[in-house]
């Protein structure tokens, strides 16, 4: 079967469409033809080489689909299905059973082997070059192979275009809340970065009853947005000192919990350094290493560090809250995308890299139309 996807052939390289073959899936798999696909910094950080992976290679790991093949061990899903396509994992080791699938003991080699574990390959050239998938499900292109595990049914009268970002960005970010720190209803919170993690994390802090929502920004526009989205206050760290004015938001207190998005040292520690006693931080960006006091930092002010891996979801459970948060007015992240033809690819990550689209997503089927729900 012929494909449209948009490959990346070689480090810094822009995105090329190209037209490839797509294997049949086996038995445990489902063919999906893509809808659209949120794109995620993680799929920039392949292009550029921070990450290594086999080139060629299909990046995308935000999509929304409608099923066209199951495979006959296949349950719970049938053709026609719509369904947003996260990440995959197991289902039966320690970490899949204790709710942390995001950790499951094959993780890597379920959503990051560039072939099935017979070596055959999902995607092909005319000549038979194989081009990797990626994150089990290489999202930017017209039709992939998923496992089930990776995929959640939603209501096909919702718009399937805008929900693949819940699969990952969105996740990550509402998680990180809602999953990790656990804010209580009444506690303070500071979010670092207002792009879709950080907004993400912003919104399901309101959700979650906080009394105060700091966002911090470089960006007037992002926060003039963030305050439409439920931030109770914001600050542009490029104008303000970040940590001051925190401190006298809170009667110097210092926040209950911190989130930051942004992954650069400095912000990461004023992150820590704004955080009340017993207070607890969710670094959830890609950056470098900073250096920390156990005892000045953390210890003497019984803070802590957690660790939030794709917003320690499941997402079968996270994308469906997500959903009905949205449907109650309570996530608005509607307001977060712009849409662009997969053809113009490029063009999206450049207007993600410069800020002026917080979340882009890309068209794959340029003809669907959400159905009409049933009265």
């Amino acid at each position: 079967m012929k494909i449209k996807a948009a490959v990346i052939n070689s480090v810094n390289e822009p995105y090329v469409m190209e037209e490839l073959n797509i294997s049949e899936p086996n038995d445990n798999e489902l063919l999906v033809k893509m809808v659209a696909s949120g794109m995620c910094h993680s799929d920039v950080a392949v292009r550029k080489g921070f990450n290594e992976f086999p080139l060629p290679i299909i990046l995308g790991h935000e999509g929304s689909a409608i099923v066209e093949k199951v495979g006959s061990n296949v349950q719970g899903f049938e053709i026609g299905d719509h369904v947003v396509v996260s990440f995959g994992y197991c289902g039966q080791c320690d970490n899949c059973r204790t709710g942390i699938p995001g950790s499951c003991y094959d993780w890597s080699e379920i959503n990051m082997s560039a072939t099935r574990e017979d070596g055959s390959a999902y995607f092909t050239r005319e000549d038979g070059t194989p081009v990797t998938r990626f994150f089990g499900q290489s999202s930017f292109s017209t039709h992939s192979i998923v496992g089930s595990s990776s995929l959640t049914k939603i209501d096909k009268s919702l718009d399937l275009r805008l929900f693949g970002p819940l699969g990952c960005g969105f996740m990550t970010g509402s998680g990180a809340v809602l999953n990790g720190i656990k804010p209580e209803p009444g506690s303070t919170i500071a979010v670092f970065g207002t792009g879709a993690v950080g907004m993400a994390a912003m919104m399901a802090a309101k959700v979650a009853g906080c009394s105060k929502v700091i966002a911090v920004d470089i960006h007037e526009s992002r926060l003039d947005l963030a305050k439409q989205l439920g931030a109770t206050h914001v600050i542009n760290s490029k104008n303000e000192n970040a940590q001051e004015q925190i401190l006298a938001l809170t009667s110097g207190r210092g926040v209950n919990y911190s989130v930051d998005t942004t992954g650069v040292g400095q912000v990461v520690r004023t992150a820590i350094e704004v955080l009340a006693v017993g207070g607890s931080i969710a670094p959830v960006a890609v950056g470098k290493d900073i250096t920390i006091s156990t005892i000045n930092d953390l210890a003497m002010k019984n803070r802590n560090i957690v660790g939030v891996l794709m917003g320690r979801a499941i997402p079968q459970l996270s994308i469906r809250q997500m959903v009905d948060f949205y449907e109650a007015g309570n996530f608005s992240f509607d307001k977060l995308v712009e849409y662009y033809s997969i053809d113009d690819i490029n063009q999206a990550e450049a207007d993600s890299l410069s800020g002026k689209t917080i979340k882009p997503i890309l068209i794959m089927d340029e003809s669907y139309q959400p159905e009409v729900a049933k009265s």
